[in-house]
This record gives structure tokens, C-alpha cells and sequence, in this order.
């Protein structure tokens, strides 16, 4: 086994690296800064900013095949409701108001992980109720 270590080897290395262009190119930047954090905000009540999202391709029991999964983010404290994977926006907005909203009225802030068009439907179901 040979060993390439020689006086100075940490010097010539780095002028080969600056000097080559792709390593150069290829390099990342570690002193730019992206900027700077922002914190999350304090969260004071609880229920008035949820997580919300489905847990989906379950086995079917009793007609049911999903289930809709509405987590506040201060306490961490769940509902796990029951539904289908067919559920549409009128449907998911019964779901709401029947195991969420009863309990603890509207919220302030909703998270979803879905696409934008589903998330414009429930905007304008809950502009219409």
C-alpha cells in the first residue's frame, strides 16, 4: 500500500483545488449565509392551530377505509375520525364541524399536506357555511 503523504501536502492540495475549475464550480459555500431563522410563534390557546391529514389505504372495516387525522400543535393532542377515502370536500367539512369545531370552534390556522386545489375547495366550502 503506498502512502501519499509528503511535507506540505495540505498546501499543495489547496492550490490544486483553487486553481481547478471544476472543484471550483463544484464547490458549496459554507460562509454565505441563507438568512436568518424565523422563529415559530407562540402558541397561547389550545385547538386554534391544527395539523390536519389523512392516513389513507386501510383495510376496510365497517365501510371505512381512512382516517382523518386533526392534531392541535400546542398540546399534541389528536382526534382520529373515521372516513372513506372518497370523502369530498362537503364530507370533510361535515367531518370538521361534527368532531372538531363542536368541541372547540374554529380555528385560527389550518395546516394541510394537500394539493392546492383541494385546499381552495374547503377555502370556499368554509366561506359558504
Amino acid at each position: 500500500m503506498r502512502s501519499y503523504l509528503w511535507l506540505g501536502v495540505i498546501r499543495d492540495v489547496g492550490q490544486y483545488v483553487e486553481g481547478y475549475d471544476i472543484c471550483q464550480r463544484m464547490k458549496n459555500k459554507t460562509d454565505v449565509l441563507v438568512g436568518k431563522l424565523k422563529l415559530s410563534e407562540v402558541l397561547e390557546k389550545p385547538w386554534t392551530y391544527l395539523i390536519v391529514d389523512f392516513i389513507m389505504k386501510l383495510l376496510l372495516v365497517a365501510g371505512k377505509d381512512a382516517v382523518l387525522v386533526v392534531c392541535n400543535r400546542l398540546s399534541k393532542m389528536t382526534h382520529f375520525v373515521e372516513t372513506t377515502e372518497r370523502t369530498l370536500v362537503k364530507g370533510l367539512m361535515r367531518l370538521f364541524r361534527d368532531n372538531v369545531w363542536k368541541l372547540y370552534r374554529l380555528s385560527e390556522s389550518i395546516i394541510l399536506d394537500w394539493d392546492l386545489q383541494f385546499a381552495a375547495e374547503i377555502t370556499r366550502e368554509l366561506n359558504i357555511c
